[in-house]
């Protein structure tokens, strides 16, 4: 085990992660960077990259981008926007970057998911049960949750 001085600032790591994933969850849209993110926290970009990853298994861009792609998903069902208008409200700069992104964690490009999903396959599902059934795989290297 761990000497308390390096046991309390793992605990200070890990509060400052969790900081910075939830200012990912609220500032997803907005131009984040790992630059930026890290002088949120005091820390290097790179001790924040490596110790993110340590901590949750993913880079901090993968994790921002998983929670902009989640954001998109729930915009697509919606219809009312283009994918492109879509891209650019959930902050992603380039349309390549995203549509690929998407294909990666999805499996289908976002046009497809929009085309798919406008006649709502999902209607009439509680809100929890669509959540499970069209989230992303955040981490396919992760191995698969047993559910214990």
């Amino acid at each position: 085990m761990p000497s308390t001085p390096e046991r309390s600032q793992h605990l200070r790591d890990l509060a400052l992660l969790r900081r910075v994933r939830d200012r990912i969850d609220r500032e997803y849209a907005r131009p984040l960077d790992v630059e930026a993110l890290a002088r949120g926290v005091h820390m290097s970009a790179g001790h924040l990259s490596r110790r993110f990853r340590a901590a949750y298994g993913e880079s901090v861009y993968s994790y921002l981008m998983t929670r902009r792609i989640e954001r998109a998903m729930a915009l697509l069902r919606r219809g009312d926007l283009s994918v492109t208008e879509v891209c650019f409200a959930v902050g992603s700069s380039s349309l390549g970057t995203f549509s690929t992104r998407f294909t990666e964690l999805v499996g289908v490009p976002p046009s497809v998911y929009r085309q798919r999903h406008q006649s709502a396959p999902t209607a009439g599902m509680p809100s929890c049960e669509v959540k499970k059934v069209t989230r992303p795989i955040r981490n396919r290297e992760a191995p698969a949750a047993t559910g214990h």
